[in-house]
């Protein structure tokens, strides 16, 4: 009874000495984030829990991402590795509690330390107790950077999730974009192989001069030359698509064309104080900082004396079937173990992990930082290639207009065939232009909502 209580004793006076940890704990850094968002024009609510996809009204959008977050293979692997790291965090937390364990033997001989006049038998149970008391908070300062650890690789994995959103969105409409392309190409091809066609009649007829021929040979083959490429680079995003699905490469038919999407939607884009709390890569960054200023600690109670308490209770006996019947034997007792001398190491160690705590620091300021920068190009991006969209629908109306007003007057004679194939060219190039802005616009979009930090959730 007398050493139950002072076991009591001993557990509760070194509970309420170890209330104390030795570093500072986290404060987040003093952040200037700016009022509003440069490009940023009228209301600024957003609703965090939007999946921003949706917004487009894509079926086949909406399907092949849910595929994806289901199915990627880096997806899968990283949410191992937060699995991992939830595991590690529960290691880390049992070191803050005692630890028992038990052992037995048994074995016969003459000798004990001594060598005995006949063999004797020996036989043991006994159980055991440990426990580093946490005297100046290191284990909890380790248990602090285990946690932070984990959240960090959590918000880690909300980052890989939204980039594979973010990467499906904008292949999808390159495959859109890449198909287009192919048949204005071929568009392009039949038009210009039917005038070749023509104008070689006229050639055999003496109408016409055979350098006329040959510039309508190599605009044929010029648009010739376009139809693989784009179906090359079409093929290739669709291989690119069926591995963020998590599949092997196979043919994927998308029948939706860029112009189905005629209005591009828009979420306001808020404060930029928000994407504090909202973008999985800043929070990861602040998750590492919190780690390293509890390694911090961890280094400062090093140099500090630690204290281990250990206990054992057991049977022993040289019969095996008296084993339980003798008195117990029962040992407790307290060690203490710290540095004397050892060549600043730990003090250098202390000055390394705020070295490093100081990076930390540097690295969070800097994922903010070029988390506003990207919302920025995003948003003045978009506002660009909106103006670029109007100017370039007008060049298109207008080249194609002048390709037929130029083929008319070469028909009649009074332009030179130099003037038409000039007014194809232009016509061709406008297209393809078109078609690439309203791709450019929509990934621009879908990387306005990555640098938001929406949708990841």
């Amino acid at each position: 009874m007398k050493m139950t209580k002072y076991i009591l004793f001993l557990v509760l006076a070194t509970l309420l000495i170890s209330s104390c940890k030795m570093g500072e704990n986290y404060s987040r850094p003093e952040i200037e984030a700016p009022h509003s968002f440069v490009f940023s024009y009228g209301d600024t609510t957003y609703n965090e829990a939007m999946k921003w996809w949706d917004l487009f009204n894509d079926p086949v959008l909406d399907t092949l991402i849910k595929k994806a977050l289901e199915n990627n293979k880096d997806l899968l692997a990283t949410a191992q590795n937060v699995e991992a790291a939830r595991l590690q965090l529960a290691i880390q937390k049992a070191d803050l509690w005692p630890q028992f364990n038990y052992s037995g033997a048994a074995g016969r001989g003459n000798f004990q330390m001594l060598k005995l006049p006949e063999p004797t038998n020996n036989f043991s149970l006994v159980g055991q107790a440990s426990w580093e008391i946490d005297f100046w908070g290191k284990l909890r300062r380790m248990n602090e950077s285990a946690k932070a650890q984990y959240l960090a690789s959590e918000y880690g994995l909300n980052a890989l999730r939204l980039s594979l959103i973010t990467t499906v969105a904008t292949t999808y409409f390159q495959v859109m974009e890449f198909n287009t392309k192919a048949i204005i190409a071929e568009q392009t091809y039949e038009i210009r192989d039917s005038s070749y066609k023509i104008l070689k009649h006229r050639f055999e007829a003496g109408i016409i001069p055979a350098i006329d021929v040959n510039h309508s040979r190599i605009q044929k083959a010029i648009a010739a030359t376009a139809i693989p490429v784009y179906k090359r680079n079409a093929a290739q995003s669709v291989n690119l698509l069926s591995v963020l699905l998590g599949e092997n490469p196979k043919p994927l038919i998308i029948e939706n064309k860029l112009d189905s999407f005629t209005a591009a939607p828009l979420i306001p884009p808020g404060l930029p104080s928000d994407l504090l709390n909202r973008r999985p890569d800043i929070m990861m960054a602040e998750q590492q900082l919190v780690s390293q200023n509890a390694l911090v600690g961890v280094a400062k109670a090093a140099r500090l004396p630690s204290l281990s308490l250990t206990g054992m209770f057991g049977l022993a006996s040289d019969d095996l079937s008296t084993i339980t019947s003798g008195d117990p034997a029962w040992s407790i007792s307290g060690s203490l173990l710290g540095p004397i001398f050892n060549w600043n190491k730990n003090s250098n160690r202390v000055k390394a992990e705020k070295a490093r705590a100081v990076a930390a620091i540097y690295q969070y300021e800097n994922t903010i930082l070029n988390a506003f920068r990207e919302v920025e190009d995003a948003l003045i991006t978009i506002e660009t290639l909106k103006e670029e969209e109007a100017a370039i629908q007008e060049h298109v109306e207008a080249a194609v207009e002048a390709a037929i007003l130029s083929g008319d007057r070469y028909d009649k004679g009074i332009a030179s065939y130099i003037e038409f194939l000039e007014s194809q060219r232009q016509a061709f190039d406008a297209q393809m232009s078109q078609t690439s802005n309203k791709q450019d616009l929509l990934e621009a979009y879908v990387k306005l909502y990555q640098a938001l930090g929406g949708g990841w959730q």
